[in-house]
């Protein structure tokens, strides 16, 4: 008569605690970087969509800002403003561009900091 001892099989208390708080710590990041990623890719959509607007190819720049400023309008807000629009024409294409930083707090004195940048090209 043998006995054979089964290994035990699973989590431990301290894996499940280290494996939990790493999971915890990724959600907070998402949650707190998510809102500003979604901001970034609102403002290259409504460049692109100004730069490549048939009706802005004899526009002046501040005709092009007005429009900019149109459209990030009825988005409800942007975190780039027509001011800090590069505006320059290669062509007969208006090539528009942005560069931002955004500092997101994480918690006590954490900080995430996230350089945006972006072009209609």
């Amino acid at each position: 008569m043998s006995l054979t001892i089964k290994r035990q099989r699973g989590l431990g208390l301290l894996s499940m605690i280290v494996g939990g708080g790493l999971l915890f710590f990724v959600a907070l990041l998402g949650m707190k970087v998510f809102p500003d990623v979604m901001a970034y890719f609102t403002v290259i959509k409504n460049v692109k969509a100004t730069a490549h607007d048939p009706g802005m190819s004899g526009a002046s720049v501040p005709q092009i800002r007005g429009a900019f400023l149109k459209r990030i309008q009825v988005e409800g807000g942007s975190p780039v403003t027509a001011e800090d629009l590069e505006i320059t024409k290669e062509g007969n294409e208006i090539v528009m561009s942005f560069a931002y930083s955004k500092k997101i707090p994480l918690f006590g004195n954490v900080s995430l900091v996230i350089d945006f940048e972006g072009s209609s090209k």
